[in-house]
């Protein structure tokens, strides 16, 4: 299967990739996630993206489980705190996290894909696979 250009960007990658911009901007100005996502709704030109309501969904889904999500990245983070992640990889993880808890239909190979590959368009060079490892080892512990 041949990979779509970006314009035509998968619509939940898409949604995934707006989910990280305001869970980024909040974690990284430390404000609370509903407000950013308030104001990050209202900047939006009309019409809305398809895709929204499901970067709305992962957004107040990850701010409702942050402390369970958190503590499993922490737990499975070798070497790393949360707080010395960058702070792309470290809301990266917190998505793909939540949508391998909490998104039945989404598969966790699907989640720790999706995570890995915007690592690879927004992070360092080494944040693909230091997220593939803890992604895969949450996965492992979380279906057994």
């Amino acid at each position: 299967m041949a990979e779509a250009p970006k314009s035509q960007m998968p619509a939940r990658r898409k949604a995934r990739k707006r989910a990280l911009d305001v869970l980024f901007e909040a974690d990284l100005r430390d404000l609370p996630v509903e407000g950013v996502l308030r104001a990050y709704i209202q900047r939006l030109e009309q019409p809305r993206p398809e895709h929204l309501g499901y970067a709305i969904g992962l957004i107040e889904g990850v701010d409702a489980h942050l402390d369970r999500i958190d503590e499993l990245i922490a737990s499975y983070a070798e070497g790393w705190t949360l707080d010395r992640m960058p702070v792309v990889d470290r809301n990266l993880a917190r998505i793909a996290v939540y949508e391998m808890l909490y998104v039945d239909e989404i598969d966790d190979a699907v989640a720790i894909t999706e995570a890995v590959e915007l690592a690879r368009q927004m992070s360092t060079d080494d944040s693909p696979r230091f997220l593939n490892g803890m992604l895969a080892r949450i996965a492992e512990f979380t279906t057994h």
